[in-house]
């Protein structure tokens, strides 16, 4: 969801450094992109579309400018338009400015500065903060001063960088938007996200919620609310530039399903020891916990959340699992025993952040597990697991679940003390089997076969059950093809009316629910509807199939992560001949930062 990226510096030229920023930040989703270059005057260039399409339109790197800002945007106020992108000016174009985030009060304010005499020219709430930024330097404000006043008006999440006319400073603000602050050595960087200037430097800062920060070419100075300087730490981010790019693949998400491998082995490594029999997980040593776990999570995080909390309570807890947009610590017994663990790759989805926040003003203890270091869950939890999977571009997430699987299994071992010589041994050999399915796939086929059908359903029994969620929401988002998932033993209450031959099923069959899961085979294929068995037994399970997507037998706790492989497959060859946007789904972003 909406993008930001900055520049202030002498190393490199802005334009440059504006639109690779700009294309690191596609993965999010967005509608249009523009940026503002302050080179005595602004140069402002924006447009509906992809950054392709504004990179051909503008000159070829012709700003002599110091400072500029950039951003790409996902609709909230106002359509995709070529005047709704950012940035936005001012009345003087003396001001420009990007924004992530929703101003919940923008109406009163733009209603207010159009009765002072203001002009607008676009639907979107960011408008109001030029004007107001205008208002305060006619009163005598500085352009510090004026950023601070007008920053101080808002009601709502913002992540803010406005440039000034002849000014090489960028000023910046946060709240509940993430930021990050990017160290080089010939200038300074912000984004949203830390893919944007990867390859100009990997040391950085991230902001917190209420602070503000001046980035100019000869540093960056952090202040807090009333303008104290903040003393910052540098961290440096352990990802390599090249991680982010396609490696020869058509597209990300089949690069990083087949990344899965690699992600899970950094996900288990110095965690798991076969030889020990223990697991272990060093940034969790002074967790304890023995009351209720509560996860709350959205989308594929959800899914992988569920999975968890059927381990822990399988394992003797008790654990429940929320979807992040509707908790309400108001009515969910909390306690101060109670274990809140948010599931979320980014570390900064604005759902989860909010669920998060209030089980810690409920009094109960926040653990986030996510895959991005210093985010926002990572510093306001009072506990912190990384998964480890590296960066992810493609939006539809997949080594991310992958390893959210691993990590909470990991987690269900830590937290009831349930270090299985099985678990373990299973866990060690999860990375060959999953390169197995990767190698021996014909998911491909499958693809081919059902590319033109109505919908398609996924159903799956305990484990498996949020496999075929995921992948049900897998098939939606890339190929935007109707597509469901249920627990198996649902479809008969309801959803069996719409099987016909025209809707294959996807039955995930493994562990000791497969006879179950079996029967609901039979009702489906009774009705005529194609079955593909996602199983690890093929022999048996495949008399009762159309066609067979084998996976090895990794455990009952492990096998559905196998299972799920082979779905991201199906989806992806669904997609691919569809000739669908794989990377960039309509009307979806990578990083859920508005609620």
């Amino acid at each position: 969801m909406c993008g930001i990226i900055g520049y202030s510096g002498t190393g490199n030229d802005v334009q440059e450094v504006l639109l690779t920023g700009l294309s690191g930040l596609e993965y999010r989703g967005y509608d249009s992109a523009g940026f503002a270059i302050s080179n005595g005057s602004l140069a402002v260039h924006k447009r509906e579309g992809d950054v392709s399409g504004l990179e051909a339109e503008v000159p070829a790197s012709n700003h002599d400018g110091l400072a500029g800002i950039g951003h790409t945007r996902w609709s909230t106020h106002g359509p995709p338009s070529d005047e709704n992108a950012h940035p936005h000016t001012d009345c003087e174009s003396r001001v420009a400015v990007v924004h992530n985030g929703i101003i919940e009060n923008y109406q009163a304010l733009r209603t207010e500065l159009s009765t002072a005499g203001h002009e607008f020219e676009s639907d979107t709430d960011t408008e109001v903060i030029p004007h107001l930024i205008e208002s305060a330097l006619e009163n005598g404000a500085t352009p510090d001063q004026a950023f601070r006043q007008a920053v101080d008006r808002l009601e709502g999440s913002y992540a803010v960088a406005a440039v000034f006319q002849a000014d090489e400073t960028i000023y910046v603000a946060r709240n509940e938007s993430p930021l990050v602050l990017g160290v080089g050595d010939d200038g300074h960087y912000l984004a949203s996200d830390v893919p944007a200037f990867l390859e100009y430097t990997d040391r950085v800062i991230y902001l917190e919620d209420g602070q503000f920060a001046r980035v100019s070419p000869s540093g960056i100075v952090v202040t807090d609310e009333q303008g104290a300087v903040i003393d910052t730490a540098i961290d440096t981010v352990d990802w390599d530039p090249e991680d982010a790019g396609k490696s020869g693949y058509d597209h990300y998400m089949l690069k990083e399903i087949h990344e899965q491998p690699t992600a899970l082995r950094k996900c288990l490594r110095e965690r798991v020891s076969e030889l020990e029999n223990t697991i272990t997980v060093d940034e969790l040593s002074s967790l304890e916990s023995t009351g209720p776990i509560q996860f709350v999570a959205c989308g594929t995080s959800y899914h992988a959340a569920l999975y968890g909390a059927r381990l822990l309570r399988e394992n003797g807890r008790s654990a429940q699992c929320f979807l992040a947009s509707e908790y309400d610590a108001r009515s969910i017994p909390i306690t101060d025993e109670t274990l809140v663990v948010g599931v979320t790759q980014s570390g900064e989805t604005a759902d989860t952040m909010s669920a998060l926040r209030a089980a810690n003003q409920a009094g109960a203890t926040t653990l986030a597990l996510t895959n991005v270091v210093g985010s926002s869950a990572a510093r306001e939890c009072d506990h912190v697991m990384y998964i480890r999977a590296g960066p992810e571009i493609g939006v539809a997430a997949t080594k991310t679940f992958v390893s959210q699987q691993a990590a909470l299994a990991m987690l269900s071992g830590v937290l009831s003390n349930g270090d299985s010589p099985t678990l373990i041994k299973d866990l060690r050999g999860l990375p060959d089997k999953l390169q197995h399915v990767l190698d021996e796939s014909t998911a491909q086929a499958v693809a081919t076969e059902f590319v033109d059908a109505d919908a398609y359903f996924f159903i799956g029994r305990g484990y498996n059950a949020p496999v075929a969620l995921e992948g049900a929401l897998k098939m939606k988002e890339i190929t935007y093809k109707h597509a469901e998932g249920f627990a198996a033993g649902e479809l008969k209450h309801g959803p069996l009316a719409l099987v016909t031959e025209r809707t294959p099923v996807f039955a995930v069959v493994t562990g000791t629910d497969a006879a179950k899961t079996i029967g609901n085979i039979k009702e489906v294929e009774a009705r005529g509807a194609p079955v593909i068995a996602v199983t690890d037994s093929p022999e048996a399970v495949g008399q009762y199939a159309s066609h067979v997507l084998a996976v090895p037998d990794a455990g009952p706790y492990l096998t559905p992560i196998l299972a799920n492989v082979q779905l991201q497959l199906v989806s992806y060859w669904v997609a691919n001949q569809l000739d669908r946007s794989i990377d960039k789904p309509r009307n979806l972003a990578k990083s859920v930062t508005v609620e």
